[in-house]
This record gives structure tokens, sequence and C-alpha cells, in this order.
């Protein structure tokens, strides 16, 4: 059943599990500002919803700064008029190098995207979801399963996505007076195309998931009523080297 007039932003929309999460709310009735930093990606996105698109807005932001997440929020309400869903879903990751090696740049920059910019969109959520009528709404985090169990030469990823758990737990627990629900999304091997890439180049392939079946364990979670939360959910491929990885 579709949700219609709800509104959504998904960050990191252009690719990847972002453009299938986003083809998912669009298709069941959202309305949704596709954010990213490429607008030719966001577009691309928009078509693939078909007669959805019309409910697409492409708004071109980089969330590592703050006056441009301020100003795709904005957007947002001015084209939609309300906020009920966040996907805080953008995200970079670092080479697989000895941490040692990492340089601080690549570091600062993965901190900065996974976190800070996750942390920058919440708040602006916070802001929109408290003031509203009906006031209230739902973010979702994409945790992975680095937020649990990290992948050798990944300290700069993994320690993005620890925090990304703990921001988690605070946004539940700070929105509970405001209506305001948070949960976080774990996934592992989803088949997107640069998984699919990395995949056939790698010596010791890992098994992939589709990811029509994150976005659809995404849609259900952004479906639930509001004194109703999954604070996290796993979905992987159910053969991937997860439990017990080394």
């Amino acid at each position: 059943m579709a949700t219609s007039g709800k509104v959504a932003i998904v960050t990191g929309a252009g690719s990847g599990i972002g453009r299938a999460v986003s083809l998912a709310l669009l298709a069941d009735g959202y309305r949704v500002a596709l954010a990213g930093r490429h607008r030719q990606t966001l577009e691309q996105t928009a078509a693939e919803a078909g007669p959805a698109a019309g409910n697409a807005l492409a708004v071109a932001a980089d969330v590592t700064e703050p006056a441009s997440v301020h100003a795709l929020f904005t957007r947002t309400v001015e084209a939609f008029g309300r906020l009920d869903v966040l996907f805080n879903n953008a995200g970079v990751s670092a080479p697989a190098v000895p941490l040692e090696d990492l340089p601080y740049a690549q570091w600062a920059n993965v901190v900065a995207t996974n976190l800070t910019g996750a942390f920058l969109c919440t708040q602006e959520a916070f802001r929109i979801m408290k003031s509203q009528r009906p006031r209230g709404g739902r973010i979702i985090n994409n945790g992975s399963i680095s937020a649990h169990s990290p992948r050798p030469h990944s300290a700069a990823y993994t320690a993005s996505k620890h925090g990304i758990t703990g921001l988690t737990k605070s946004t539940a627990l700070d929105g509970r007076e405001h209506d305001i629900a948070c949960g976080q999304i774990d996934i592992g091997n989803a088949r997107t195309e640069l998984a699919a890439q990395l995949s056939a180049k790698s010596q010791s392939p890992e098994p992939l998931m589709d990811v029509k079946y994150v976005a659809s364990a995404m849609l259900q979670m952004a479906n639930l009523p509001l004194d109703t939360n999954v604070l996290f959910m796993t979905i992987m491929a159910t053969k991937m080297p997860y439990v017990g990885r080394g």
C-alpha cells in the first residue's frame, strides 16, 4: 500500500544503495529529495523511477558542508512542505592500507563524510521534525556490517561506522520526546555496481545479495508507525564472511 504524501531525503542517492532505496520509496508513493554531489547521477536515479519521477527532487549537496546541508533541507521543505524520513546513506571509504600508512587527509575525508555528514543532516532533520505539524519523523542511518566487525586495514571506515552506532543511539534517545524515531540498517555485501566490480577483481570474491532486498528492508523500517522502531537491523548475504571473519 502506497504511503502517498510522505516526504523523504536520501543522501548518496546517485548510485548503489542510495539509488535502490530512493526508487523503492518513490514506487511506494513518497516524494523524495535525492541528495548527492553530482546532479547528473541524481537525475539518472529520478529517470529510473518511471511514472514516479515527478515526485523526485534532485538536489546537489555536500554533506560535509553545513551550509550545503542546510540548503538541502530548506529546499526540500520548500518543495514538499515537510520531512517524514531521512536516510543517512552518503559514505566513502579509504584505500585498504596498514593503519600506520593511512594519510591524515583520507582519514579526515572518511570521518567527515560518513559521520559528520550524518550528524549535520540529523541536526537539520530534528529542527524540521520538531516544529512541523503533525510533528515527528524517522531517521535511518546506514551503519554497515563494519559498525560491528572490521575488515583488515579499514581503520577510518570502521571507526566512522562505529561512530554511526553511537549517533543512532543518541538520536533515538534525544528524539523520544519529539516523536522522532531513529534506527540503523547494517548492510553486508549488497550487489551494487561498485561491489560487483570489486568482486570481479578480487582473487577470493565474496557472496553478494540483490540490493533490492536492502531497499525492501529499508522501506519496511520507514513505513512503521512512529510508536514502533527497529533500532538495529542487519541484512547480509547469507554466506558472506561476517560472523568470525578475519
